[in-house]
């Protein structure tokens, strides 16, 4: 029996208080990135790279101590300085690939702050659907930007 195909896309918002420069720099600079970007803090981080341009990768690799090993690998395809980023990337559990998703981020001036839009795009390849808990953790990872962003 083949392994069944979920098709599924998302959009999440989130009002920022920040300029779009500020949150367009927290994706492409990679120190800024790993401050917010990343498994819960008991996670050991494995391989974790940024190379922010056109045709660039980026790799993340982590899990809980003794547990299961979560990687992230992105290709970028497109990126309008301050206004949006589209990249491609595939995650993997225990090095089996789990979806491919094609996500596109945002940055809408709004007021001295910004309008972030986030839209991704999934096949995803395991038993069990887990749309929702790429949603959830997307929400999460959002959440962990804003507090980043936002001091607090």
């Amino acid at each position: 029996m083949s392994t069944p195909i979920t098709h599924a896309s998302f959009t999440l918002e989130r009002k920022l208080s920040v300029p779009p420069s500020r949150v367009f720099q927290a994706f492409s600079d990679y120190e800024s990135k790993k401050k917010w970007f990343g498994g819960p803090p008991e996670w050991t981080q494995g391989e974790s790279s940024l190379d922010f341009r056109v045709g660039g990768r980026e790799t993340d690799v982590g899990g809980p101590e003794g547990g299961f090993v979560s990687t992230m690998n992105a290709i970028y395809h497109d990126i309008v300085q301050d206004q949006r980023i589209v990249y491609t990337y595939e995650m993997l559990l225990n090095g089996e690939r789990a979806s491919v998703s094609l996500s596109t981020v945002e940055f809408e001036a709004d007021g001295e702050g910004t309008l972030l839009t986030l839209t991704e795009q999934g096949a995803y390849f395991t038993e069990e659907d887990q749309v929702d808990g790429r949603k959830e953790g997307t929400e999460g990872l959002l959440d962990t930007l804003q507090a980043y962003l936002e001091g607090h």
